[in-house]
């Protein structure tokens, strides 16, 4: 067997490996996610008793949801600020979601697009073919990234499709995160001390800003998609 056909074969394997890692840790940490959004409250007892052990176990879970792309980030979010405050919340998510970003961009720079159509059809990844074509791509990439109701895991994916250095993917997917990510710790932080109205109000620009972030980058999109 030639050395080409055994590296093509181990890839091939490796790859399948991860596939079944990522469906079995779906199955199973998917539902807990699940019953902590329902019972956050539940969550934060856990995490108090757990301390440490808790905080990392939240830095683990939301490593995995930004890697299973299919699992929603914004509950986590909430949670974390409801758990362990804005501050400390917005830190550890901030955290956590780095690791996931980059852990991602290094698996889709391993594996290629295969690897990035087991959460994301062709089409889904083509719609961002306008970061690829424009002059100041890495702003234009760190701006619709920094935008709230854009799909970060979908820009995670499709950044290791890119030619994007490691050092400004690392900037991009920490620091562009930080409006979105400070407005949800901050309404779970509201919803853990009571302050109900603020939490709703909080919310509330959040999901006008998010709609705002959603409707530029579907307009951007769209016209990449014309341009196919």
């Amino acid at each position: 067997m030639k050395k080409e056909e055994r590296k093509k074969i181990l890839a091939l394997t490796v790859f399948g490996i991860v596939i079944l890692i990522f469906a079995a840790i779906t199955w199973y940490v998917g539902k807990r996610l699940i019953g902590y959004a329902e019972e956050p409250e539940k969550f934060r007892l856990w995490v108090e008793a757990h301390g440490i052990k808790g905080r990392l176990v939240y830095i683990g879970i939301t490593v995995l949801q930004i890697i299973i792309a299919f699992i929603p980030g914004e509950p986590l979010e909430i949670m974390g600020g409801y758990a362990f405050g804005a501050a400390r919340g917005t830190l550890l998510f901030m955290a956590a979601s780095t690791l996931g970003s980059m852990a991602v961009f290094a698996l889709v720079r391993k594996f290629g697009v295969r690897f990035a159509e087991i959460f994301f059809s062709v089409e889904k990844l083509r719609s961002l073919k306008f970061l690829k074509e424009s002059r100041n791509r890495d702003f234009l990439f760190f701006i619709v990234f920094m935008l709230p109701g854009t799909p970060k895991d979908l820009l995670c994916y499709f950044a290791g499709l890119t030619d994007i250095k490691w050092k400004t993917w690392l900037i991009i997917c920490s620091v562009g995160r930080i409006p979105s990510v400070i407005t949800s710790t901050v309404g779970g932080s509201a919803l853990g001390n009571g302050s109900y109205f603020f939490a709703v109000a909080v919310f509330a620009v959040t999901l006008a800003i998010s709609g705002i972030g959603f409707l530029i980058y579907n307009k951007l999109s769209k016209r990449s998609e014309q341009k196919i």
